[in-house]
């Protein structure tokens, strides 16, 4: 990558490859089939990457047009979630004339490098949630007009932030769980270090340190069924009272809290309330049924696709976080006197 605060130049890439100017803007402009040879441009396209070189967009835009095309970078194509986001962002899409390609980046699995060989010249824009941030860069996609998906609007990569709200999510489980009267709390959280999850964490200790009496114990697993009942097995046998009420970050980590409290010979809600943060198909397989937040995934994803097609048009896309909703089901009541 290119430091300091000059920007590199089409010339700048084009005295790095050795090829002319014309050959640069055929290359990275997609239009250089039958003009020169791959080995060419892949010189041209490594020549760019090494500099760090961003095409200016909106003369290319205008020189060129659109291809109508916009990048969806997700963790997981199997997250139920993300398959509400997709289906919300591309039903905008489609009103308006763009496709949508869905690029995931699963944990653990690095995402291939460069996979669209110039992805800046194949693309309009592209909608990230942060929690695939590595795949944004291997794809340079941080270089295209960019709308990050629950991410820190203070510290995001893109021209815009579309988030849920997810600290008024957390507050109203809270506030339900001590207007029961529980007052041992342990948070099952979701161990990616990302700001969604950063968030939960923050906003759950600052609405139980309102209320005095109250304690607060946190266990960290990957969201995975069998990690989440082994994190909660080993916290709730832990030294100390045991918590009543288990605030878990996400649906899936709730399941294996069941799991674990069933071994424990635990029962819910009798002997442990438990809430999850999703209300995914899960929620009302579980019995009893979970107690958890509604995160509209489709609206979610209308709301990046709307704030992108704002950002090409070089309108201000809406602001305001999207409302979410606490489900009450049968998996929290009072605790035990």
């Amino acid at each position: 990558m290119a430091h300091g605060s000059t920007r590199p130049t089409s010339r700048d890439v084009a005295r790095a490859a050795g090829v002319s100017q014309a050959a640069v803007s055929l290359v990275l402009g997609g239009k250089w089939r039958g003009r020169v040879s791959e080995a060419t441009a892949e010189r041209v396209r490594a020549a760019a990457r090494d500099l760090g070189y961003r095409p200016n967009l909106a003369a290319r835009n205008l020189r060129l047009g659109r291809t109508r095309t916009v990048l969806l970078v997700v963790p997981a194509l199997t997250t139920e979630f993300f398959a509400g986001v997709y289906t919300g962002a591309a039903r905008i899409a489609a009103r308006h004339g763009f496709g949508i390609v869905l690029y995931p980046s699963p944990e653990g699995v690095g995402p291939a490098r460069d996979p669209f060989h110039s992805a800046q010249a194949a693309l309009d824009g592209v909608i990230a949630s942060s929690m695939a941030a590595d795949a944004l860069t291997a794809i340079h996609g941080d270089q295209l007009p960019l709308v990050m998906l629950d991410s820190d609007p203070d510290g995001s990569l893109g021209a815009a932030t579309v988030n849920l709200d997810i600290g008024d999510g957390v507050r109203q489980v809270a506030e339900h769980l001590l207007a029961l009267g529980h007052r041992r709390f342990l948070h099952l959280a979701a161990d990616i270090p990302s700001w969604t999850f950063r968030t939960r964490a923050q906003a759950l200790a600052a609405h139980l340190a309102r209320v005095p009496g109250t304690t607060l114990r946190t266990t960290r697993a990957p969201i995975a069924i069998d990690d989440a009942r082994a994190a909660t097995e080993a916290a709730l046998t832990a030294p100390g009272p045991r918590p009543t009420a288990l605030v878990c970050d996400d649906d899936k980590l709730a399941a294996g809290a069941y799991k674990a409290a069933r071994r424990l010979g635990l029962r819910i809600p009798d002997d442990l309330s438990v809430t999850g943060l999703d209300d995914l198909a899960l929620a009302t397989a579980l019995d009893p049924e979970l107690t958890t937040v509604r995160l509209d995934a489709e609206l979610f994803g209308e709301r990046g696709m709307q704030a992108l097609l704002a950002v090409l048009e070089g309108h201000t896309p809406r602001q305001g976080d999207i409302p979410v909703e606490l489900i009450v089901r049968g998996s929290t009541a009072p605790p035990a006197p």
